[in-house]
C-alpha cells in the first residue's frame, strides 16, 4: 500500500479508488454521494463540523484520504477500507476520524454470519478488535462486524499520527435514516445511547479517547 497520496481535483477522482468503480459509483449511493458532499464542502461539511465542535473549537480540515485502507491483524483480507479517513484540527486537538458512509447500504455483515466456520485467522481478528475496544467475546449475533474495525481504525491512525482522540462517524445519507439501529446497538455495547447528529464518548478514559456520531448529511447531494 502505497503512502504517497495525490490532490484531488474533483469527486471523479475518488471513483478509482473504489473497489468496483462501475458498480460502486452510481448516482444515490454512499460512495459518489459522500464524494461530493466533502468535494462541495471545501473543507469540513457543516454537520460534520458541527459535531467535532463538541471536543474543540472551530474545528478545521487538514487532511482527507478517500478509501484510506488501515491494516489489520488477521483474517485473509487484511485492511479495513475506510470510506474516508480526516484528520482534524479541533480547538488545541489533533483528531482522527474515520468515516462511513451510508445511504441505504447495511454495514456488511451481523456476527454471526461473519463468524459462521470462522478460520482461525477470523478469531484472531476478532480478538484484537475486542481488545482495542475493550470489548469481551462473544459478542451479540445482530451486531454488525464493519463497525468495529471502522472504530479500531480511528484509533489505530490516532496512534499513528500521535492524535490525542480518534473518532468514528457514520455520514448517512439517507432521509430514513435506515440502519440506525444497527448503530444503536453498537454504541450500546458501551453502554451509550446515542442521538443524531451528537458525538458520544465510547471510551473517555481510553489512553486515546473514542467517540462516535451519527451525522446526517444533506440529502440534495443524492442527486448529484
Amino acid at each position: 500500500m502505497t503512502r504517497i497520496y495525490l490532490p484531488s481535483t474533483g469527486p471523479e477522482d475518488w471513483r478509482r479508488l473504489l473497489g468496483d468503480p462501475l458498480k460502486h459509483w452510481r448516482t444515490s449511493y454512499s460512495a459518489r454521494t459522500l464524494a461530493h458532499c466533502w468535494e462541495a464542502a471545501n473543507g469540513l461539511p457543516p454537520e460534520i463540523a458541527a459535531m467535532l465542535e463538541s471536543i474543540g473549537e472551530n474545528p478545521e480540515l487538514l487532511l482527507a484520504i478517500p478509501e484510506h485502507k488501515v491494516p489489520l491483524p488477521g483474517a485473509a483480507r487484511g485492511e479495513s477500507q475506510n470510506d474516508l479517513f480526516a484528520l482534524v484540527r479541533a480547538g488545541d486537538k489533533l483528531v482522527a476520524v474515520t468515516i462511513e458512509g451510508k445511504v441505504n447500504e447495511p454495514f456488511d455483515q451481523p456476527m454471526m454470519k461473519w463468524l459462521a466456520n470462522a478460520s482461525p485467522g477470523k478469531r484472531d481478528r476478532l480478538s484484537y478488535l475486542c481488545e482495542m475496544l475493550g470489548l469481551c467475546e462473544p459478542l451479540p449475533a445482530d451486531l454488525h462486524y464493519q463497525l468495529l474495525h471502522r472504530a479500531v481504525s480511528a484509533l489505530i491512525e490516532a496512534k499513528c499520527f500521535n492524535a490525542q482522540l480518534a473518532v468514528m462517524i457514520v455520514h448517512s445519507f439517507s432521509p430514513e435514516k435506515l440502519w440506525f439501529d444497527a448503530f444503536a446497538r453498537f454504541t450500546g455495547l458501551f453502554g451509550v445511547e446515542v442521538q443524531t447528529g451528537i458525538l458520544r464518548p465510547l471510551r473517555p478514559d481510553a489512553d486515546i479517547p473514542l467517540y462516535a456520531g451519527w451525522a446526517c448529511g444533506d440529502a440534495s447531494f443524492l442527486t448529484r
